[in-house]
């Protein structure tokens, strides 16, 4: 924890000390030149910075190609501000300074300088996240000035933030993977269910459909078998009528063949009691 602490206040440092500045021409702005280097050293050192931008200015309207000067006034307007990430902002205190590195970069011929501005372009890089240019940045001033171990540092600390930011964003890309598999797998496990559902409910349908078939079956068969019966016993209780009235007519006819011998056997006696009066008279 200790060491990453460190780590961040090499990066906010952005820059060593502003450089003494070299003898600009012509000679007859030479000292007023000078003078105003040392004042923007002087207010840098004390960290008033606001002040220090402007004697670094003031340099550079006497003599625009002072590579010092503009050296001094980029660190000093990176102590001054955030680092955005919008590098188009020109009134971007970090975007200013930017500019002025890579100009000192292409117009000096001092290879110590041009390591310092590579380094400060390094950082910048580092804080807005560009770990690919930050790692550029850091090796082009270490080819420049092999002996900066703060460079070196610094390349590798890029370098491992770019590998975390990579690590990053496999495991995003991971976990998204994965999040899309389990929301497949649980489109597929809901498209399942709903097709057992389904089956089920058909199955059940058919099953209760083939009940209410049997059933009714079984109950036009059980009326039919009640129709049979009824027909049955209506046919045995027709036949039993039937058979009463024969049998009736019968008694009755046997009844009237018992009366009529009665009736004859009477009509023969009393015509032998009429013929034994007869004798008697």
């Amino acid at each position: 924890m200790i060491r990453f602490c460190n780590i961040l206040l090499v990066l906010t440092l952005l820059a060593a000390l502003p450089a003494q500045a070299a003898l600009p021409t012509p000679p007859n702005v030479e000292k007023k030149v000078r003078n105003h280097i040392r004042k923007g050293n002087d207010r840098y050192h004390a960290m008033r910075y606001a002040e220090a931008e402007v004697e670094y200015r003031k340099a550079l309207q006497l003599d625009p190609t002072s590579n010092k000067a503009m050296f001094n006034l980029a660190t000093t307007l990176l102590r001054q501000g955030n680092i955005s990430n919008n590098k188009g902002d020109q009134n971007d205190p970090a975007a200013q300074a930017e500019a002025l590195l890579q100009t000192v970069i292409k117009q000096s011929d001092s290879e110590l300088l041009q390591s310092k501005a590579y380094y400060d372009l390094g950082n910048i890089a580092y804080h807005r996240g560009q770990y690919d240019q930050a790692i550029a940045h850091y090796k082009d001033a270490l080819r420049r000035n092999p002996d900066d171990d703060q460079a070196r540092y610094n390349l590798r600390m890029a370098q491992l933030k770019k590998d975390d930011k990579k690590d990053n964003k496999d495991q995003n890309k991971d976990q998204n993977q994965d999040q899309n598999q389990d929301q497949n797998k649980d489109q597929n496990q809901n498209q399942d269910q709903n097709k057992d559902q389904n089956q089920d409910q058909n199955k059940d349908n058919q099953d209760q459909n083939q009940d209410q078939n049997k059933d009714q079956n079984q109950d036009q068969q059980q009326n039919q078998g009640q129709n049979d019966q009824q027909q049955q016993q209506q046919q045995q209780k027709g036949m039993s009528n039937q058979n009463a009235e024969q049998v009736l007519k019968s008694m009755q006819n046997k009844e009237k063949a018992t009366q009529q011998r009665i009736n004859a056997q009477k009509g023969k006696e009393q015509a032998r009691q009429r013929a034994r009066s007869r004798y008697k008279w």
